[in-house]
């Protein structure tokens, strides 16, 4: 259990340091944000220059700023959290630390990327999918990321187990597998020698420069790097109706302990408007969640992805899925 209680300690950590700078000043936001600044920190900027609003974003993993969030309850200086997926904001909601956002905002984006609960809404889309290099062959494409546990792909694959999409994708088939199947799958990729890295880019990279010939990432790391150059060396696979084309959200919630609702709020509906979903859709090459506003060209439309279809509402336990990538040894 040490890596495991080594990670809850950072995160408890992260909490002492944040509860140590105090709440954040009325009419400031402050924004935990699980998103690279370098994704989304112009976008952050942009809208706060829209909305007239004073923001104070401190970045970080998205799992350890939702443990973080969780230690620091009440009191914490956060007024809204900005997930990288939909589990981290889950799991916060089950607690009851988010609060409810208004009908006419989470009506903005279609049913099955907002809550239930109305708890949190997602604010763009992005599929899972097996990234490969010019060493793979078309044959050699598996129908299943289960496949990948076979023989033919020993020490040829990476992974990001620290990473809040692999971790929600796990929780996704945890749910939509179940627990043992799912134990057995990570099994079977550690015994594989599937190389660990720290975040998606970095899996990309790897399969570029030839360390690695395939791995499990996000589709716009490999879409970013296609636009900026046509001859990159690597290629998204979409595994047909399998979890390993499971299609996740990035997106928001306010925490029920804020003081600024009111700025919130408007920063989250600035989210769900036509120059902040063109951002992201155009900029960072993600699926805008907002009817009518294009998806890139580049990219195959969300409806043509095989999608296993999983409920990201019920994709919450982020802490059983950190039990059993420890347990598995892929942690």
């Amino acid at each position: 259990m040490r890596r495991l209680l080594s990670f809850t300690a950072i995160a408890l950590a992260g909490a002492a340091l944040l509860a140590g700078c105090g709440g954040s000043d009325e009419g400031e936001l402050t924004i935990y944000s699980g998103r690279e600044e370098e994704l989304i920190g112009e976008l952050i900027d942009e809208v706060a220059e829209r909305e007239d609003i004073s923001i104070d974003v401190r970045y970080g993993e998205t799992p350890e700023l939702a443990a973080t969030i969780r230690e620091e309850g009440g009191n914490s200086p956060a007024d809204v959290f900005f997930s990288q997926d939909a589990g981290a904001l889950g799991a916060l909601a089950s607690e009851g630390l988010l609060a409810r956002l208004p009908a006419d905002v989470l009506e903005t984006v279609p049913a099955r990327y907002r809550a239930p609960d109305g708890a949190w809404v997602g604010t763009s889309g992005r599929a899972r999918i097996i990234a490969y290099g010019p060493d793979v062959r078309a044959s050699e494409l598996p129908a299943s990321v289960l496949e990948l546990t076979g023989p033919e792909w020993e020490d040829r694959l990476g992974w990001a187990p620290t990473n809040g999409s692999f971790q929600a994708f796990v929780t996704g088939m945890r749910v939509s597998l179940g627990e043992e199947r799912t134990r057995e799958w990570l099994e079977g990729m550690v015994a594989n020698g599937t190389q660990s890295y720290a975040d998606n880019s970095a899996i990309r990279d790897a399969i570029a420069a030839g360390e690695i010939d395939a791995g499990l990432i996000n589709h716009y790391y490999v879409a970013e790097a296609k636009k900026e150059d046509p001859d990159y060396p690597v290629d998204a696979y979409f595994p047909p109706n399998d979890i390993g084309s499971m299609i996740n959200v990035a997106g928001v919630g306010i925490l029920e302990s804020s003081e600024n609702r009111e700025e919130a709020l408007a920063f989250v509906r600035d989210l769900l408007t036509p120059p902040s979903q063109e951002y992201l859709a155009e900029g960072e090459l993600e699926y805008p969640l907002v009817p009518g506003v294009p998806v890139d060209p580049s990219l195959s439309p969300l409806s043509e992805i095989p999608d296993p279809g999983v409920d990201l509402s019920s994709i919450d336990d982020l802490e059983g899925t950190l039990k059993l990538l420890q347990e598995t040894g892929a942690l």
